[in-house]
């Protein structure tokens, strides 16, 4: 038995292709405004001085890039507006991430370091997640735009004009 047979015929198969990078998309865009959120709720200061330590040239400005890169990408992708545009700076910034801090961990994000009062202690994460956001934002970069987008939106108002 197909995929179509079994979810119902060509028409669901169409209805579930069309949604399929949905979760993606949201997922991602949620990610990445978080992520610039809580940089930004701890002071650029704070994310400034990490930088700083790592040798980031300009860590302020670099910090400030990077928090409103992480909001307004998160934002876009969340709202299905521009996607392929907006999963650029993106890729770039989990590049960045990936090349300056994590690749010395290696591949797992998740290292088991031990437990301690009944929690889960971890080491420092590798590149994975890095890796999974690249490959999320190339998917949904090389993808028709998923259904509740601005972006489909904007392809039927000017399909239909």
């Amino acid at each position: 038995m197909q995929m179509a047979e079994f979810a119902g015929g060509a028409g669901a198969k169409r209805w579930v292709e069309r949604y399929a990078l949905l979760p993606v998309r949201l997922l991602v865009g949620f990610g990445f405004l978080q992520h610039g959120l809580a940089k930004w709720s701890k002071g650029p200061e704070a994310f400034a001085g990490i930088l700083h330590t790592i040798g980031v040239p300009a860590p302020h400005l670099m910090a400030m890039l990077t928090i409103a890169t992480e909001i307004l990408v998160g934002i876009a992708v969340l709202l299905g507006a521009f996607v392929a545009w907006v999963s650029v700076p993106g890729i770039i910034l989990m590049v960045v991430a990936m090349l300056s801090v994590h690749l010395p961990y290696g591949f797992s994000s998740i290292k088991l370091m031990g437990f301690a009062d009944g929690r889960a202690q971890f080491g420092p994460p590798g590149y994975e997640c890095d890796l999974l956001y690249v490959v999320c934002f190339v998917a949904l970069a090389m993808s028709p735009p998923t259904p509740w987008s601005w972006d489909a939106w904007w392809l039927r108002r000017s399909l239909r004009d």
